[in-house]
């Protein structure tokens, strides 16, 4: 083919400068130099005669893709769109690197100015069509999920104000001093009805059996056992624990029926409780609980962690609620309402991230708090009008109620990081 092409195209430029010369001897002294410029064409024809037939561009039957194995008569496939010919150096690696990060930054410029101000806007092109041009959502979503955990994993709890945080304490350390302090009082009472006056006892037992149930509810908290499982922790015997009606003791004969009444239903919901705790379950809830108390920073980095790998679930979260905020409104899909919640996440993300750089580098909790607190609700209002195409008051009674399901969300959210951090 390429043979052909070269003698194809030097046959018609030889058959167009044929040697004759009808003015004699003038003419002939000036076909050396048109002889010059006819070899110069010539060679210039053949260079791109081999040119073309090594990138398909010469109209022939062309080659096949190496991606898609179509028939490609130019430089780049029109199936799939991939090069024609693919390079396998170290500089068409960092050619693509660097294409891809100017391509995206291209993007990114474009995207990220409507999405601070314009959000409705940028949803609406989007879904309408103008693809593009614009980040895609999810793009967009892990692009922020990435800037938060490179972010946090160099800035430790950026908006902090107790300066090293060497006054705090763990959790299990709390209850520990707290069921401490009420065990002393405890038994302070107890040898206060020793020496009180008859009439007086009932007073003080009523409030040996409150400060037994304050110490059974404690022990909760850490999936102890139950120091008093008779007084239960509550008016209505709500009692927690792992023992059965033969460990508990019995009731205060002075406390009378009444108290012998609720010393009874305190013993029935001690055995369903026991026989959760002995379930497969309840064993495994006990053995996350304890881990988590005795070491509360493990606890803290498992939901970390499990923030960063499961933010997607707050998309097929808030999908529903906003469906919910636009009922009524007919011609939208539920695509329609990925994107928005997407981008609106994304928005957050990065939102967040911004304020913890701030507060990082030292500028006013004034500043970086405002915008946590004021500017979400004003840029879902703005996203939600412009998006959806309402008018203010319509906007503004909707996006009421969206600001409580994003609540919801968020705890529905945290709820399923802290099973899992527990659990796992």
């Amino acid at each position: 083919m390429i043979r052909y092409n070269i003698y194809h195209n030097i046959g018609q430029i030889t058959k167009s400068r044929l040697p004759y010369w009808p003015n004699g001897p003038k003419m002939a002294s000036m076909s050396g130099e048109l002889e010059a410029m006819g070899t110069a064409i010539e060679g210039g024809l053949i260079a791109k005669a081999v040119e073309d037939e090594k990138t398909g561009a010469s109209g022939g039957k062309g080659e096949t893709c190496l991606n898609c194995n179509a028939l490609v008569t130019s430089h780049y496939c029109p199936d799939c769109g991939q090069p024609l010919h693919v390079h396998r150096s170290i500089g068409a690696f960092w050619h693509d690197i660097l294409h891809g990060v100017l391509h995206f930054e291209g993007k990114f410029w474009r995207t990220l100015p409507l999405l601070v101000w314009k959000p409705g806007d940028l949803t609406r092109r989007y879904v309408q069509g103008e693809r593009a041009k614009f980040i895609s959502p999810m793009a967009l979503f892990l692009f922020s999920v990435f800037m938060m955990f490179a972010v946090f994993s160099f800035i430790e709890n950026p908006f902090s104000t107790e300066g090293d945080g060497s006054e705090s304490v763990g959790f299990n350390s709390t209850v520990t001093a707290e069921s401490q302090e009420l065990e002393e009082r405890l038994q302070d009472k107890i040898k206060e009805l020793e020496t009180t006056a008859e009439e007086d006892k009932a007073e003080v037992r009523e409030q040996i059996l409150d400060l037994k149930r304050d110490r059974n509810v404690l022990a909760t908290m850490t999936m102890s056992e139950l120091p008093y499982p008779e007084a239960g922790m509550g008016e209505n015997g709500v009692g927690i624990g792992n023992f059965g009606l033969d460990d508990a003791p019995a009731a205060d004969s002075q406390a009378g029926a009444d108290g012998e009444d609720m010393a009874s239903g305190n013993g029935n919901q001690v055995e369903i409780w026991d026989d959760f705790k002995d379930s497969s379950f309840g064993k495994m809830l006990k053995g996350g609980l304890e881990r988590a108390t005795e070491n509360p920073s493990l606890l803290l980095y498992k939901l970390k962690a499990n923030g960063y790998k499961f933010a997607w679930l707050l998309i097929p979260i808030s999908i529903p609620f906003v469906w919910l905020t636009l009922i009524g409104r007919r011609g939208l899909h539920f695509y329609d309402h990925a994107v928005f919640a997407t981008y609106s996440i994304a928005f957050m993300s990065l939102l967040f991230v911004t304020c913890a750089i701030l507060a990082a580098i030292g500028a006013p909790a004034s500043v970086w708090g405002t915008l946590l607190i004021f500017y979400p609700p004003f840029h879902i209002y703005r996203q939600l009008r412009h998006a959806y195409k309402m008018s203010r008051p319509e906007a503004l009674f909707r996006v009421s109620f969206l600001l409580i399901f994003t609540v919801i969300s968020l705890t529905l959210f945290f709820v399923i990081l802290l099973a899992l951090g527990i659990l796992g």
